[in-house]
C-alpha cells in the first residue's frame, strides 16, 4: 500500500494505492461521515490480488482530481452509501472515464420508497450533543453508529470497528469535519437521471439496511438497463468482513467483463 497526499486549487486530501499500477483501476470512494479508512486495509489487499490496481481516498471534492494524479484514463468505480451517490454522478457526468460502477448499500431516492428505520433518525439526532474535542466521545459514537447500521446475519465486530474509529480519529486534523458530507448538494438534478446511466452495473444491497432499505437497491437496479442485483441476506449498511469473499468476488467477476490497463 501507498499513502500520498495530494494538494489541488489549495485542497488537501490523502490517497493510498494497492497492488500493481500496471492492473485496471478499482477507484473506492466511501460514505458519508467516513474516511478512506472504512475501506479496510485487508479487503483492498484481496480485491487488489484479484488483479486490480486499488485506490482508496478521503471523501472530498472530486473522484476525477483522484484519477488524475495517479495518470488513470479510465476505471471501475465502487461506492458505498453516499459514495454509490457520487459514482452515479460520476457515471453521467464522466462517462469516458468509468469502465463499470459497482453500487453498494444507495439509492436514487426515487419517489415512494421506504424511510430510514427510526432507531437511525434517533441515533444520528444525538449528533449535535456530541463534543467533537473528545476523541473517546467520538470513538464511541462511530462505533455506536455502526452497531446500529449492522445487520442480523453476523456478529457484530466491536474490536475491528473499534480499531478503525481509533485510526480515523488519530489521522485526522479536525474531525467534526466529517459532518460536512451532510452539507452537500447539487446532486439532486443527476438522481433523476439514473436510467441515463450507459456503464455496466452492479448493485449490491443488504435486506436489513436500516439507513437505506432493501427497497432502494431493487429499485436502482431496475431504473439502470444494465444493472446487475447481488442481495446480501440478513446484512445491514455496512462491509461486514464475513461478506468481503462473496463482494469482492462479485466485483471482480463484474469488472472483468470490461477490465483494460491504464
Amino acid at each position: 500500500m501507498n499513502e500520498q497526499l495530494f494538494c489541488v486549487n489549495g485542497i488537501e486530501y490523502a490517497a493510498e494505492s494497492f497492488g500493481n499500477p500496471e492492473h485496471s483501476a478499482i477507484l473506492l470512494i466511501m460514505g458519508a461521515q467516513a474516511s478512506m479508512v472504512w475501506w479496510d486495509v485487508d479487503f483492498c489487499q484481496r480485491l487488489a490480488a484479484k488483479g486490480y490496481f486499488v485506490i482508496r481516498y478521503d471523501n472530498r471534492d472530486d473522484a476525477i482530481r483522484v484519477l488524475d494524479q495517479f495518470g488513470i484514463a479510465r476505471a471501475h468505480v465502487v461506492g458505498i452509501s453516499m459514495g454509490g451517490l457520487l459514482t452515479q454522478i460520476l457515471a453521467l457526468q464522466h462517462p469516458e472515464r468509468v469502465l463499470t460502477i459497482t453500487l453498494l448499500a444507495t439509492t436514487n431516492f426515487a419517489p415512494d420508497l421506504p424511510p430510514m428505520e427510526e432507531k437511525v433518525i434517533q441515533y444520528f439526532t444525538q449528533a449535535a450533543e456530541i463534543d467533537w474535542t473528545k476523541e473517546e466521545v467520538v470513538i464511541a459514537f462511530t462505533v455506536g453508529k455502526w452497531k446500529v447500521l449492522a445487520g442480523s446475519k453476523h456478529p457484530f465486530e466491536e474490536k475491528r470497528i473499534n480499531e478503525l474509529a481509533v485510526e480515523e480519529v488519530k489521522r485526522s486534523q479536525n474531525i467534526a469535519s466529517m459532518n460536512n458530507h451532510g452539507l452537500v448538494t447539487g446532486g439532486e438534478s443527476y438522481l433523476v437521471r439514473t436510467g441515463e446511466i450507459d456503464v455496466p452495473t452492479l448493485v449490491i444491497h443488504g435486506t436489513e439496511d436500516p439507513i437505506i432499505p432493501y427497497a432502494h437497491g431493487v429499485a436502482l437496479a431496475q431504473a439502470i438497463g444494465k444493472a446487475e442485483l447481488l442481495t446480501l441476506e440478513g446484512t445491514g449498511h455496512e462491509l461486514h468482513q464475513k461478506d468481503w469473499d462473496c463482494i469482492i468476488e462479485a466485483i471482480s467477476k463484474h469488472s472483468i467483463k470490461h477490465r483494460s490497463t491504464q
